[in-house]
């Protein structure tokens, strides 16, 4: 099934964190994790239409690596993967 998002909405699908802290130990599934503010882009909308009916680009395509800010993306669940869908405005920076 391929997610195609409106305006100026992405999909993003979530990185996952390390299991592992930078000592070395070992956490378990059970341990309390914030969500990671890093994923790659599945899909982009065509962009925002502003009020003279023009589409504004998006920054971000596909395949991107980005940032984005925790507390905003809608989190949805498709053919048993999970992934976020958020603005374009949300996202903070793309990862080069």
């Amino acid at each position: 099934m391929k997610i195609k998002p409106l305006s100026n909405n992405i999909v993003i699908e979530q990185l996952k964190e390390e299991e592992k802290t930078k000592g070395g130990i070992l956490l378990p599934q059970s341990a309390e994790k914030e969500r990671p503010q890093q994923g790659k882009v599945i899909s982009v909308g065509p962009g925002k239409t502003n009020s003279h009916g023009k589409v504004i680009p998006m920054n971000v395509k596909k395949g991107d690596l980005v940032l984005f800010s925790k507390y905003t993306p809608h989190e949805i669940k498709i053919e048993g993967k999970e992934y976020l869908v958020l603005k374009e405005e949300d996202i903070l920076a793309i990862i080069e």
